[in-house]
């Protein structure tokens, strides 16, 4: 039986020909990511922006109704609710925006608590409250910004990984296409204002891997023939090397793509936002690690013999002695 081939053995496509378009193209897209983002703002979710959150608990039941729970309160009218376990499968924590200035009017961020516990033990009569409390917009900041400070530290840390696994070089190219990679992203929350939550911050994180192993897979090919083909022109190898791992970024891109397009179109709406982040990445990391991982390697003056070893004036001496030159 012969085995399907979506990319030919054979394939020479010259992606390093059109480099410098798409590069400008990638800065326009990250210049006009951020400029979406400081015009329009990002559209914070109650992990990031505060609200009114409710514990409660099933007394008589093995697991929570996280589903019909984020159903029943989303109906409420105070947006798409958070709701998760919390400590144990029994107990839910439900988090809901709070309209403009209820956070400061005393009593009525309480009274929304009190509503949607009321819904819910109408529902459920065997549910138990466990608390009632009003989480704040400074505490959401100080959430807010320690996740990006996560971001930072996880794109950081990829970088010095290639820096040692390869050259400085490596990681350099490898930072930019990460920083193109979460830019384009988030511009694209800006620009939808699609609810920005910690399930976001997941997808740009799960975003940063994806994108980290396509890069280092082009950038081991790039390694391998550096070494093997010293005299070839550095634009033919980095060609060379993308089109030898073609086949590989095409299956693995392919096979994440038919996962997430059942979730796209069937999925609840709490997850519409991270399968559409995920699904961003997952073309915007594949064309990172083309257009802009590799050509930045030229421009950094990497050739075919930067990384060859300079002969000492000890080793040419025993070049000498043993009669080599």
């Amino acid at each position: 039986m012969k085995l399907l081939k979506l990319v030919p053995d054979d394939t020479n496509i010259k992606f390093l020909k059109l480099r410098v378009p798409f590069f400008v193209l990638s800065l326009v897209l990250i210049f006009g990511s951020w400029a979406a983002v400081l015009v329009n703002g990002l559209n914070f979710g109650v992990d990031f922006a505060g609200g009114q959150e409710v514990r409660m608990t099933f007394e008589e039941r093995e697991q929570a109704p996280v589903a019909s729970l984020r159903e029943l309160v989303g109906g409420l009218g105070y947006g798409e609710p958070v709701v998760q376990e919390f400590g144990g499968p029994q107990t839910v924590s439900i988090r809901v925006a709070l309209p403009e200035g209820a956070e400061d009017t005393p009593g009525a961020a309480t009274a929304i608590g009190e509503k949607v516990i009321a819904a819910i033990a109408k529902e459920y009569p065997d549910v138990r409250t466990d608390g009632n409390d009003t989480v704040s917009g400074k505490v959401a900041g100080e959430f807010r910004d320690q996740a990006i400070l996560a971001l930072l530290a996880a794109m950081a840390a990829v970088s010095i990984f290639i820096w040692v696994r390869f050259e400085w070089q490596f990681g350099v190219g490898a930072m930019f296409a990460l920083v193109h990679d979460v830019s384009v992203t988030v511009g694209l929350f800006a620009l939808t204002q699609m609810e920005f939550s910690l399930q976001i911050v997941a997808a740009i994180l799960a975003i940063i891997g994806y994108s980290l192993n396509d890069t280092v897979v082009v950038y081991d090919r790039i390694r391998e023939n550096l070494k093997k083909f010293r005299k070839m022109p550095m634009a033919e190898l980095l060609d060379l090397s993308v089109n030898e791992t073609l086949s590989r970024t095409v299956m693995t891109s392919l096979s994440l793509f038919l996962a997430l397009i059942p979730l796209l179109i069937f999925g609840p709406p709490s997850l519409f936002g991270m399968v559409a982040a995920i699904t961003t990445g997952l073309f915007i990391g594949a064309y990172s690690s083309i257009y802009m991982a590799g050509p930045l390697l030229i421009w950094m003056g990497v050739t075919s013999n930067s990384f060859v070893p300079t002969e000492g004036a000890i080793e040419r001496q025993e070049k000498v002695a043993r009669g080599e030159v």
